[in-house]
């Protein structure tokens, strides 16, 4: 049985389809002062999982927590968490005195509340597995990239999507020097001409995806379009990659967004299917 909450239904719905398992809502009620309510199935089989993307994630943790706790308690032995976007992990260590490690903290929480989960192309940079992240023995990081970065943290991405679709590939070199001062140094090649297609796997503020396309433009190409897996976009980041000549601009539906033109539901279907 797959729980889902009444945000995301349509992409539930897909997933039942896709992967043949029953799908039940949790309901949710919203008191005056903020707080929620959750109402689970009454009876639950001894394997569940809930769907719960984690954009917009605090909130949805607060669910997680009542509703995973509550699962045990109507028979759920097996708990996996389905999240096709996992919040929270970009932060992987300290680079001042004090600041929080957000990945450590949500990683041990959620290993705390599930026995497994399963996500989409993890935001991942120091640390090389999803485990290290979130310490479960069954952890599975999918990759969206056959489906579908400009910077090297997306060199995985890249060199798969485009040896996938049999198509020539580099990696741009970026330099942060804020949350939305962003360089990016073109790789070596012939640019001039190109129609060129920005892949990663993340987009939030969209300002890696725009200087890109405005370095590709100013060296010569033809045309510049960008496909990601998770459209995090911010209210002006469709408007950011516009102005930077961005023409087509599209992700997966791990994050709801006007973009979504590729479904992730059949590849965590097939990782939800038992061995």
């Amino acid at each position: 049985m797959t729980l889902c909450f009444d945000d995301e239904v349509a992409f539930a719905r897909a997933l039942g389809l896709a992967s043949g398992l029953p799908v039940q809502r949790i309901a949710r009620h919203r008191f005056p002062d903020g707080e929620l309510k959750l109402t689970l199935p009454p009876k639950l089989g001894a394997e569940v999982r809930i769907l719960r993307s984690l954009h917009a994630p605090n909130e949805k943790l607060v669910e997680l927590i009542l509703a995973a706790r509550t699962a045990r308690e109507l028979g759920a032995r097996d708990l996996t968490l389905v999240a096709p976007y996992l919040a929270y992990m970009r932060q992987d260590s300290a680079f001042a005195a004090g600041e929080v490690v957000s990945q450590r903290v949500i990683g041990r929480l959620l290993a705390d509340l599930f026995d497994a989960v399963v996500t989409v192309d993890p935001h991942l940079h120091r640390v090389a597995t999803l485990a290290e992240a979130i310490p479960l023995a069954r952890v599975v990081a999918l990759s969206a990239a056959p489906l579908v970065g400009p910077d090297a943290e997306s060199a995985q991405w890249v060199h798969v999507a485009a040896t996938f679709n049999g198509l020539p590939w580099a990696v741009c070199r970026k330099t942060r020097h804020g949350d939305t001062e962003v360089e990016v140094e073109l790789p070596a090649g012939q640019i001039e001409g190109c129609e060129v297609v920005l892949v990663d796997d993340v987009a939030s503020s969209g300002h890696t995806l725009a200087a890109a396309s405005r370095a590709l433009l100013a060296a010569g190409a033809a045309r510049v379009d960008a496909v990601v897996t998770h459209a995090v976009l911010a209210a002006q980041a469709g408007a950011t990659l516009k102005a930077a000549g961005i023409s087509e601009f599209w992700s997966t539906d791990t994050v709801p967004h006007e973009s979504n033109a590729l479904s992730v539901a059949p590849l965590i279907a097939d990782a939800l299917r038992p061995a």
